[in-house]
């Protein structure tokens, strides 16, 4: 037994190993960190230094300022609320529906369907965006429609507005919604709810109690990469809002283009920064961050 342990590998050895292991590691995925520094890193942090300097390069605090006494960024950030939470909550409804009928099909005939929950991101957002403006403005194929069967006698005022905007990033974000619902709700066994079946519960009492509290990784996920993509949504809103609806890419993008003030625009720009990781650092309190981006269920 000695001359066995004595051949053997001991800790101070095996400890080497590891510690070569770690730097080898680390040496094979040091160019992919350099490339997430230079292309991500870089950028926020040279977005937080404009934030605090004014036009002369001078330290300062008044674009933060700013955005307290101005009124105006007040409305906007209340308006990227709004309608990300108008487009997170009809998202839940018709992605739960949606992935709840995928998840009864069977594997082959959901995976076909599937496809069409895909297709759109095959597309530009830009070229989605423009179709929804076609078929939405006064002369548009739905008002052409609606007119035609009676369904109203003049034009509906369904583009340049909210409704237009909410319409538009409904369809934009659904599949994100869909995508996690889905693979939650195919994690979710089946003996459950036949198991609840058969102790007497009905198909309502079913959902409630079992199937719904199983989803809920998929639909906390969902939801939270839904509300995230929303509160940075600057084509659609410029596009279908034509200019009434500005959200808080649309008003940085103004600061920038319009009055080349880069200091507020970075500093808005910050503070959305700052929102969004505090949103995912409150879900990763109630969830895993892996759940949180679809990688379980």
């Amino acid at each position: 037994m000695k001359a066995l342990a004595a051949e053997g590998p001991n800790a101070t050895e095996l400890g080497r190993d590891a510690r070569s292991e770690r730097w080898m590691l680390f040496g094979l995925s040091l160019p992919a960190l350099l490339l997430v520094g230079l292309v991500v890193v870089l950028p926020i942090a040279w977005l937080f230094l404009l934030s605090f300097q004014t036009e002369g390069g001078a330290f300062t605090l008044a674009n933060y300022q700013r955005l307290i006494d101005q009124p105006s960024y007040r409305r906007i950030l209340a308006m990227t609320f709004e309608i990300s939470l108008t487009v997170t909550a009809m998202c839940i409804v018709l992605g739960y529906a949606l992935a709840y009928l995928l998840a009864q099909l069977p594997r082959r005939v959901a995976g076909v369907l599937m496809l069409g929950v895909l297709m759109p991101f095959w597309t530009s957002i830009l070229v989605r965006t423009y179709a929804w403006l076609v078929l939405l403005q006064r002369d548009g194929l739905i008002n052409v429609i609606g007119e035609h069967l009676g369904f109203w006698q003049k034009p509906l005022a369904l583009v340049y507005n909210m409704e237009g905007t909410v319409v538009g990033l409904v369809h934009i974000m659904l599949p994100f919604m869909v995508l996690p619902l889905y693979n939650s709700m195919r994690a979710i066994d089946r003996d459950y709810v036949r198991g609840a079946a058969n102790l007497g519960a009905g198909p309502i009492q079913v959902f409630w109690h079992v199937y719904l509290p199983l989803s809920r990784p998929g639909l906390f996920a969902g939801g939270t990469i839904t509300f995230i993509l929303c509160l940075g949504s600057y084509v659609t809103p410029a596009v279908l809002g034509g200019g009434k609806i500005v959200m808080a890419a649309n008003g940085i993008a103004g600061d920038v283009e319009l009055y080349f003030s880069w200091g507020p625009a970075s500093a808005f720009g910050v503070v959305l920064l700052v929102i969004t990781l505090t949103i995912l650092f409150t879900a990763s309190r109630f969830a895993r961050l892996d759940r949180i981006f679809g990688g379980g269920a």
